[in-house]
């Protein structure tokens, strides 16, 4: 049982993929659109250059 204020995140997938400029306006979109169905995503660019985005279920 997670204590009030926190919230558990199961990571659900994860992909890699060539940096794009703007794909932060992507995750925050879904992000704000996807809240009700309790997914939140994540974005990383990594040192390589590459980003990183995961979907967590909360």
């Amino acid at each position: 049982m997670a204590e009030q204020g926190t919230e558990k995140l199961e990571l659900i997938a994860s992909k890699h993929f060539k940096s794009y400029n703007e794909m932060y306006k992507v995750v925050d979109y879904l992000n704000k659109t996807l809240k009700h169905k309790k997914v939140m995503f994540g974005l990383n660019k990594n040192q390589d250059g590459t980003m990183t985005i995961n979907i967590y279920e909360i």
